[in-house]
């Protein structure tokens, strides 16, 4: 039987969660996978740190804080893509991340090589 369009979804999303809670200690409060043509998009919800939440309240902390995340995303980026690899079977051709400190979120997206979509329709 061949795997919906929700369940891969929500594999993605725990997967997301299950490595970032490895790598930071702790991971989003929430996460959701879309998945729109050829594009996989994550939201993760609730991201900031204790210290990050004080931090943003500052404009040199939110520099900080952006720059840190955004450091740490390039050093993993390489493992983020494998999860999309391993749970879609498509190959991640790149891969878009930004983070809000203004609602403490953050957006991955990444493009694989084939319509996602349209083969979980078929």
């Amino acid at each position: 039987m061949p795997i919906s369009k929700k369940k891969l979804e929500a594999e993605i999303s725990s997967a997301f969660i299950k490595f970032q809670r490895e790598l930071l200690g702790r991971g989003p409060q929430e996460a959701k996978t879309y998945i729109v043509q050829d594009m996989v998009i994550t939201r993760f919800k609730g991201v900031l740190t204790t210290e990050e939440k004080h931090l943003v309240n500052h404009d040199t902390g939110r520099k900080l804080v952006k720059q840190m995340r955004q450091v740490l995303r390039e050093m993993y980026s390489n493992e983020f893509e494998k999860i999309v690899e391993n749970v879609t079977h498509c190959k991640v051709l790149s891969s878009h991340s930004d983070i809000s400190t203004k609602m403490g979120e953050r957006i991955e997206v990444f493009i694989v090589d084939k319509d996602l979509e349209k083969l979980l329709e078929e």
